[in-house]
């Protein structure tokens, strides 16, 4: 994200420099809080009369970094559903042998999360599904045990577990049979199980539609957006749904186009890894690749990108 802000900026800097002059306003928008949810950031704008009284018509928002000579793009993204699992149950002696303690009830049902997550791993793994395609779920923590103050108490069974989960759902999934799944297999009361959502993030628009932006001739502004990274000397892979979440989410839920795009090639993804980088060069191109794309985008003319037609794209 930081490699893609500096690139906005040095890519008008260039162009204003050339002394062009677009016909339609850029703006450029840096929010502190995507990375929790962007509640106080986006999501707040967009509900703006400020925001309103912009016009927008298009948004870019980050992409990944791809391996190969392609350039990612995305036209939607996985839902995130963040959310807590508790269990509750009898106390009793680290030796003691019986059903029902809390740590028991939760293991259930990390098992049960765990098999969904095979399953859903393995159609990426044999290629039947794109990442973005499947609903992944993540233990995010594992919280149980009586501490003390060099670790815990071992020989006593808690009467409280809890853990928690991120689960990342793409806009083609049902999401009420999902958390029907969730209550009555994952985190059943029967099993003193009760479940909190932290973060649920909705997979539909405004309209009640998969929030998804068409990638194709379709919408106006793609054969604009991919004409210009080719101009630029770079070539878009196939059009994906991003497998986590960004703040073009916002955007898409309320009718806005949004494509999600880095000009990031041969680069590995180490989305929140150690080491993650982008070399010079890649990053010297990409800004080229933003001075093309800004400059068609900026100076596109087509009547039926209006209000009315909107909803449409």
């Amino acid at each position: 994200m930081k490699c893609v802000g500096m690139q906005y900026l040095e890519a008008i800097r260039r162009l204003r420099d050339a002394g062009f002059v677009p016909d339609r306003n850029i703006y450029i928008i840096f929010v502190p809080d995507e990375e929790i949810g962007g509640h106080e950031g986006v999501e707040l704008f967009v509900a703006s009369n400020e925001f309103k009284e912009l016009n927008v018509g298009l948004v870019l928002d980050e992409g990944l970094a791809s391996p190969r000579e392609e350039y990612r793009v995305f036209y939607a993204e996985r839902s995130p559903w963040w959310l807590t699992i508790k269990a509750k149950g009898a106390p009793g002696h680290g030796a003691k042998l019986y059903d029902g303690s809390a740590m028991e009830n939760l293991m259930k049902s990390v098992e049960a999360l765990r098999r969904f997550r095979t399953a859903q791993f393995d159609l990426v793994k044999s290629g039947e599904k794109a990442e973005g395609d499947v609903v992944s779920v993540n233990f995010a923590y594992l919280k149980a045990g009586t501490p003390t103050p060099t670790g815990f108490v071992m020989n006593l069974q808690p009467s409280e577990a809890e853990v928690g989960i991120d689960i990342r759902i793409p806009p083609s999934v049902h999401t009420e049979a999902l958390e029907k799944r969730l209550a009555e297999e994952w985190a059943p009361s029967s099993r003193n199980l009760t479940f909190e959502f932290k973060q649920k993030g909705s997979v539909l628009d405004k309209l009640g539609k998969p929030a998804m932006t068409i990638a194709d001739s379709s919408n106006p502004w793609w054969p604009v957006f991919e004409e210009s990274v080719k101009r630029a000397g770079g070539k878009l892979g196939k059009p994906e749904i991003f497998p986590a979440s960004t703040d073009a989410r916002y955007f898409r839920e309320i009718g806005i186009p949004a494509f999600g795009f880095s000009p990031m090639a041969n680069t590995p993804v180490l989305l929140h890894d150690h080491n993650e980088f982008l070399s010079k060069d890649e990053y010297l191109k990409g800004i080229g690749i933003y001075e093309s794309i800004i400059k068609a985008l900026a100076t596109h003319k087509d009547d039926g990108i209006d209000e009315e037609s909107r909803a449409e794209l």
